[in-house]
């Protein structure tokens, strides 16, 4: 697979505002994932519809508002950005319409992806979202849990992943390619990421066993990788935190995944966690 249909960069802002950043479940080769990254000034508008997609719009910096016939939720958001705090998440179903309106200067991710019913709309505050410290040693990395696998929805799961200067995530290397309930499920997954610098980078590997797919990739801020199937493990380059927002769906409503085989010892040598997570709190 060439190296352009993985990683995805996004696109000059004329004025700063706009769509910095699409990949649609077309661009992608996916049967249910759309990706949009956009970027808002104060008072900005953008109205748009779900269609037959349910919608999870992550507010990565700022606030803003939204309206729709499923609801209206007034100044969600608040972090400067997702290095200064926890996400808020709305979730929307299939076939609404709705208006987002920046409040403050925004960054606005929106998640779609299709769905065969619709499910409640719903807001998601941080003081809701789960914690999770996974790992350990230098693998040590912080997973906020936004939309679960119990989250009322048709199929879309969200995660925001915080990797510390010179750790590893998602590590050891593991794969979701394969429906093989319980042990591991075929998802379809997006890695969006931030950098707390704008030099900064992290290094992505997605590799399949029979290396079909071998790739090593250097992503920066604003920056977004594909995971059509593989293993896929991530480093933070030193001196620099790396955020992703994951994006997942597929054949089931879980996160169950199968590690490398060669790679899966290291577990095992966990003895402590790195002292710098969590990230950021609540």
């Amino acid at each position: 697979m060439p190296l352009q249909k993985i990683l995805f960069r996004p696109s000059p802002l004329a004025g700063g505002a706009g769509e910095s950043l699409s990949v649609s479940s077309g661009d992608a080769g996916f049967e249910h994932l759309t990706f949009q990254a956009r970027r808002l000034s104060p008072q900005q508008r953008f109205s748009s519809a779900t269609g037959g997609n349910e919608l999870g719009i992550v507010v990565l910096g700022g606030i803003c508002s939204v309206e729709s016939p499923a609801g209206a939720w007034p100044r969600i958001g608040g972090r400067a950005n997702v290095f200064e705090g926890v996400a808020y998440t709305l979730y929307l179903p299939i076939e609404t319409q709705f208006t987002l309106v920046a409040e403050t200067d925004c960054e606005v991710a929106f998640c779609y992806c299709a769905a065969r019913k619709p499910y409640p709309a719903r807001l998601i505050t941080p003081a809701e979202v789960e914690i999770e410290i996974r790992g350990g040693g230098n693998a040590t990395r912080q997973i906020n849990h936004l939309l679960k696998p119990d989250f009322p929805a048709d199929r879309i799961l969200l995660v925001e992943v915080y990797t510390p200067s010179g750790n590893w995530s998602s590590y050891p290397p593991h794969k979701h390619d394969v429906h093989n309930p319980p042990a591991e499920v075929d998802l379809e997954e997006i890695y969006y990421y931030k950098v707390d610098r704008p030099e900064g980078y992290a290094i992505q590997r997605v590799y399949t066993t029979d290396r079909r797919l071998d790739e090593t990739l250097t992503v920066r801020d604003g920056e977004l990788v594909l995971i059509p199937e593989g293993y896929h493990p991530v480093v933070a380059a030193h001196g620099y935190n790396v955020y992703y927002l994951n994006v997942l769906a597929g054949s089931a409503r879980s996160m169950a995944a199968s590690d490398d085989p060669n790679y899966a010892w290291v577990r095992g040598t966990w003895r402590e966690k790195d002292p710098r997570v969590p990230v950021v709190s609540r």
